[in-house]
């Protein structure tokens, strides 16, 4: 399959490193690939956002409510970390862009809360319903217009509940925090 080159050239990389690339873009669902057609990115879908985040919602919080019932010491002091780490980066830019280094950092903080469950099956599902999330996580600010969001209190009142070991409020506040990333896309597809 040939690539229009100016890919190739504006990343200055051979033409199979670009399909490699796309390949891979392709497995995490950023990308479709179409047989003999190429490669387009994925658009947003109502009905994927709503069946994404509702398999989310319920392998996730199951994940967390066992990661507070397995979780030591260690772990608390883990996700103490990882939120500190969060709150102090900016999900955006002084330039009002998005900041790249935050949604890392905000990866971590989640897949941390969820580490304790004590199974590895468990953490792969739901670290496979996460990453195919992240467009999604991505388009909230500039295609969902989520300005008002406040993120940080959200992180800090799920710090909170796991900390007191509220298994039951955590994976309430897990489960808003979820679907305010997907209600804000909503919202937006189905204006237009």
């Amino acid at each position: 399959m040939q690539f229009p080159p100016c890919l190739a050239q504006r990343f200055s990389v051979s033409q199979s490193m670009v399909r490699e690339a796309l390949t891979r873009l392709s497995e995490q669902g950023l990308v479709v690939a179409a047989p003999q057609q190429g490669f387009s990115v994925v658009t947003v879908s109502v009905r994927d956002v709503d069946e994404l985040t509702e398999a989310r919602v319920e392998i996730e919080t199951m994940v967390l409510r066992r990661a507070i019932e397995r979780g030591d010491l260690r772990w608390a002091a883990d996700v103490v970390a990882a939120h500190h780490h969060l709150a102090g980066l900016s999900p955006l830019r002084a330039d009002g862009s998005m900041n790249s280094d935050w949604f890392e950092v905000h990866e971590r903080f989640h897949q941390t809360l969820l580490e304790a469950c004590g199974n590895t099956r468990l953490l792969a599902v739901a670290a496979g319903l996460r990453d195919a999330a992240t467009l999604y996580r991505r388009w909230t600010v500039p295609v969902g217009k989520d300005t008002g969001r406040d993120a940080a209190g959200e992180h800090q009142r799920l710090l909170d509940a796991v900390l007191r070991r509220d298994a039951d409020a955590a994976a309430e506040l897990l489960a808003a925090h979820i679907d305010r990333t997907a209600q804000s896309l909503r919202t937006a597809v189905e204006k237009h």
